[in-house]
């Protein structure tokens, strides 16, 4: 036995608009058996799967274009309108679990649009919730990863920014700060969800109180990539993982002090599950 000592932080694990669509979502599961999800419900593959066996269905865009008469979940992540207009032709009763946080912020960028502003959204191309953003804009706004996507000599020289709501903090700051720096009026929307992005100050905190530290996460999620780093950051002995099997004895010494953790959508009972295996160690 090498007599770990396993803590878990309880910081970590789902934010309030996944448990929000998760809780919906097993709602309807006992009542009828089964329901339909636009995309993924949350970025982790082993929690898919435990809903999955209850009866949850997942499909895409192209799927849902032929189905009628259904319920669909509308996950955390949000839609862009053209989903909507297709409920109504389709006969389809919508189950909108989408984020406060991200409702709040497509209703700001419409407004935005509808006053024809020139709207830059710092986000990650193709991401569920870009995509509803961009929808908001009629896919007009600008969406970017990183400032040197961007031609500062020929932006427009006043613009509005919003962010898309788990990006970093400092970084959006650092890119608004950059955009002033090269004469640009900046319309700064600052839409992060505290909730997320406070995740990162409390895990540089919690990494370093650790001989070594399992960060648990599904490989779909950026915000887990993220976390991931700035754990690997504070302290260099983190290791990732997708479920309890991917740990092994070879990263531990006897009473290591190890500290579990993971992504906004990672759910509790899976860092549960590796810390028994890490107890059986």
């Amino acid at each position: 036995m090498m007599n770990l000592q396993v803590h878990i932080d309880q910081h970590s694990g789902f934010c309030f608009g996944v448990v929000y669509a998760i809780e919906m979502a097993e709602e309807i599961l006992d009542e009828q058996g089964y329901l339909y999800c636009l995309g993924d419900i949350v970025h982790n593959d082993e929690e898919v799967n435990r809903l999955s066996k209850k009866g949850l269905k997942i499909i895409n865009h192209e799927e849902l274009v032929s189905l009628y008469d259904e319920k669909i979940l509308i996950r955390a992540h949000g839609e862009p309108p053209s989903t909507y207009e297709l409920a109504i032709k389709n006969n389809l009763t919508l189950i909108d679990a989408s984020c406060p946080v991200v409702l709040k912020l497509q209703n700001r960028i419409k407004n935005s649009f509808d006053k024809d502003e020139s709207i830059f959204i710092y986000g990650k191309h193709g991401h569920a919730e870009v995509v509803g953003l961009l929808g908001q804009t009629n896919n007009k706004a600008v969406v970017f990863q990183d400032i040197n996507e961007l031609d500062l000599n020929t932006l427009p020289r006043n613009l509005t920014l919003y962010s898309q709501t788990t990006k970093s903090t400092d970084k959006f700051y650092e890119i608004n700060q950059i955009l002033k720096d090269n004469g640009i009026t900046v319309n700064t929307n600052d839409t992060i969800c505290r909730q997320v992005s406070n995740r990162d100050k409390e895990l540089r905190a919690f990494a370093e109180k650790f001989d070594k530290i399992v960060f648990v996460s599904g490989t779909k999620s950026s915000n887990g990539k993220v976390l991931y780093n700035v754990c690997k950051e504070k302290n260099p002995n983190t290791y990732f993982v997708s479920n309890a099997d991917q740990v092994s004895t070879s990263w531990f010494s006897p009473n290591d002090k190890v500290g579990i953790c993971g992504a906004t959508s990672t759910p509790m009972w899976l860092m549960e599950q590796v810390k028994s295996k890490l107890d059986k160690f």
